[in-house]
């Protein structure tokens, strides 16, 4: 089954057991009860918006737990981004830098492999679309990336250079994913505004990072958050997901913290200096803001 980006949908995996509850650290408690503080509380839902639309009761960590979800291994600790299509200089940057910040985000290795030629989308799978050419998304997920993620792959997203779309009669979609087989398929063309240029790449490298770090989030079995303003929350468009932070919640960073075992404040300074050296200066604001609570 896939499920669209645009959508955003949060799979409802069945329990398939617990896990042993790892004790937390007195230092990862501080960390955790620190930060909380700057946690945001979300607004009553507008029309139009995701929580208006969807009425999703939100997951903490006892729930997620619950989820036994994907965790690292001795085989399978990395994360991999296969970029399809032919990329200019500026967007190739965008995808080192989202590279980077996914290394950050989940504190495990992320590999940025070789771009394909996206001829290996058939005539049959291919549109012209108000002058521009678009890819079918459901294609690169069902015939080729189900079939692609490396026996060390905790997840795969690729990225396409050209806009995408689900069916004939949808104009287009952000992606596709399919959080079972985690795999995944965004595209850079609706993120950059369809022209990627130096006036507009800090907003495509933020909206990139958001998306991508998000959706490999339900890959890990990381539902919407419905707690505060969260990188995990449900969108509905664009001006929303720019409107989300590129921060995760207490709760949130609670629940990935558990799965994934890694030092907080570590992660944490490593986004501070990412944010800063790619000038996305209300994420390094926030960043800041958690780091300036720390004892």
């Amino acid at each position: 089954m896939t499920y669209p980006l645009t959508t955003l949908l949060a799979l409802l995996f069945s329990c398939a057991g617990n896990f042993a509850s790892e004790p937390v650290s007195p230092q990862e408690q501080a960390y955790f009860e620190a930060i909380q503080e700057n946690d945001v509380p979300l607004k009553r839902p507008r029309p139009g918006e995701w929580l208006y639309e969807h009425k999703e009761p939100g997951q903490n960590l006892a729930a997620y737990q619950r989820l036994a979800p994907i965790r690292p291994d001795s085989l399978r600790r990395t994360v991999f981004l296969q970029p399809v299509g032919r990329f200019t200089a500026l967007q190739r940057k965008a995808l080192q830098a989202t590279q980077q910040y996914l290394r950050i985000f989940y504190q495990q290795p992320v590999v940025l492999l070789p771009a394909v030629a996206d001829t290996l989308v058939p005539r049959s799978a291919r549109r012209r679309q108000q002058g521009h050419e678009q890819l079918l998304a459901p294609y690169l997920l069902d015939n080729y990336l189900k079939a692609r993620l490396p026996e060390t792959g905790l997840a795969l997203m690729a990225i396409s250079a050209k806009d995408l779309y689900p069916k004939p009669d949808w104009n287009y979609v952000f992606g596709l994913a399919s959080y079972p087989h985690r795999v995944g398929v965004t595209s850079i063309y609706r993120l950059q505004d369809q022209t990627l240029t130096a006036d507009n790449y800090i907003r495509c490298l933020t909206r990139l990072i958001s998306i991508s770090s998000h959706e490999i989030g339900h890959m890990f079995s990381l539902r919407h958050c419905t707690y505060a303003r969260c990188a995990m929350n449900g969108t509905n468009s664009l001006p929303e997901t720019d409107a989300a932070p590129n921060r995760l919640c207490s709760e949130c960073q609670r629940k990935l913290s558990w799965n994934f075992q890694y030092d907080t404040t570590q992660r944490l300074r490593e986004l501070a200096v990412f944010f800063s050296k790619h000038e996305l200066q209300r994420d390094y604001a926030l960043a800041n803001r958690d780091l300036r609570k720390l004892p």
